[in-house]
């Protein structure tokens, strides 16, 4: 293997459908383990509803995956939450939110929530759409100059993470860059540099392969088309309708208190480092957006239904029909659709960044959410997220019938 800082690691098969943000480096896969759930659930009735009913038996198990999986991954702080209408909330913060303090998690903190942000960037795309201007079979090249293949490559293509465009988060001298100053803050046309010295992997359309570069670019489509940065934009027509009050674009590395403090190995030498600090702006329209538990609640159905809490139409049905269109990502019960995920009927899309990954689902049937938010993105057994194993814990216990679990491949960590 070659030394940690030598080489970036093309990330695992959850990183690539999921969309995290990382920029890790070379692993040994391995699947998640089905006994990491332990202990195992028993069974209650559901109603038919494939979600069980929130007893104070189902917390106590819900309790009890979720310090397992704090203490096998060695997770600081995590905090879970699940809802579905008509039973009781389930909300738990364990664990320290800062070591060196000793400060507790609590759902109140503010976290980095990486590229949750896709989300809320497609939107911003879709509802462009929805005005008419602009079209999702448009090519990019319409609105950007200099993309390569900007003629062939469309809207929906970046959206759908079917450009073939490179990553540039994969890019060794971005890491170099990256890893050598962590509070340098980067634009969006310096990372797009990162991404256009490599060739198209593919051609457009042809096949799905997450790239972070695909939402530089419909950021900077939005800010094109609209007139506004992007974050006045999301702010404005996205944010405030919603009733995100704890939920913003950064424009540098600014963090509102209270936050928690962040813990990763993401470094130039491999060391686990501090992250609070760090500058998102790498992350930019992929990652850069910040926000609570209770606001990612409130936008889980939010962006599963395309409808603002409020009743009214985020984006219409027939352009949220288009989002939640999830084609198959070559990994086994996953699909993504327009900026969001179908993981077994679990709707989404996760984030992790530096010292930080989170986790926002929604199913439909139910309408029941189930939020993770945790400090730390240092990886079990090398290559598993940490916020899928919480994932997988949970939904193993309340919805046995749509359990989040994707495997990992050896094919996709080389």
């Amino acid at each position: 293997m070659m030394h940690r800082s030598a080489m970036l690691r093309r990330g695992a098969a959850i990183a690539v459908v999921l969309g995290t943000l990382t920029v890790p480096l070379v692993a040994a896969p391995a699947p998640v383990p089905v006994a990491f759930a332990a202990p195992s659930p028993t069974p209650s009735p559901d109603g038919g509803s494939g979600v069980r009913a929130m007893t104070p038996t189902v917390a106590r198990q819900l309790d009890a995956v979720v310090q397992h999986v704090m203490r096998e991954a060695d997770v600081p702080g995590v905090t879970v939450g699940v809802w579905t209408p008509g039973q009781r909330d389930y909300v738990r913060s364990l664990g320290v939110a800062n070591k060196a303090t000793g400060r507790r998690m609590s759902r109140d903190l503010y976290m980095r929530i990486g590229s949750e942000t896709k989300t809320f960037t497609v939107t911003a795309v879709l509802q462009l759409v929805d005005q008419g201007r602009v079209g999702l079979d448009d090519p990019v090249g319409r609105y950007l100059d200099g993309v390569p293949g900007g003629d062939r490559i469309t809207l929906r293509d970046l959206a759908g993470m079917r450009s073939g465009l490179f990553d540039y988060s994969k890019d060794a001298g971005f890491f170099r860059a990256l890893t050598s100053d962590p509070r340098r803050s980067f634009t969006p046309r310096q990372l797009l540099g990162y991404a256009f010295r490599h060739p198209a992997m593919f051609r457009p359309g042809e096949k799905f392969s997450y790239s972070n570069t695909n939402l530089i670019l419909l950021g900077l489509l939005v800010e094109k088309v609209s007139g506004q940065r992007l974050g006045d934009y999301l702010d404005r027509h996205v944010l405030k309708p919603a009733g995100l009050r704890h939920t913003l674009f950064p424009a540098g590395n600014e963090f509102p208190t209270p936050h928690a403090q962040g813990y990763t190995d993401q470094t130039a030498t491999g060391k686990v480092a501090e992250t609070a600090g760090w500058n998102p702006s790498w992350g930019w329209a992929a990652g850069a957006m910040i926000s609570d538990l209770d606001d990612l609640h409130t936008w889980a159905g939010t962006v599963a239904t395309g409808v603002f809490p409020d009743g009214t139409a985020m984006v219409r049905p027939a352009v949220q029909k288009q989002r939640l269109t999830t084609p198959a990502t070559g990994l086994r019960g996953a699909g993504y659709g327009l900026g969001i995920f179908d993981v077994r009927g679990w709707i989404g899309h996760n984030g992790s960044l530096p010292g930080y990954e989170s986790l926002t689902v929604y199913l439909p049937s139910t309408r029941t959410t189930v939020v993770v938010l945790l400090n730390t993105d240092i990886r079990y057994r090398g290559d598993i997220e940490p916020s899928t194993l919480f994932g997988e814990a949970v939904t193993r216990v309340i919805s046995p019938a749509h359990v989040f679990d994707l495997p990992v491949p050896a094919s996709a960590t080389r």
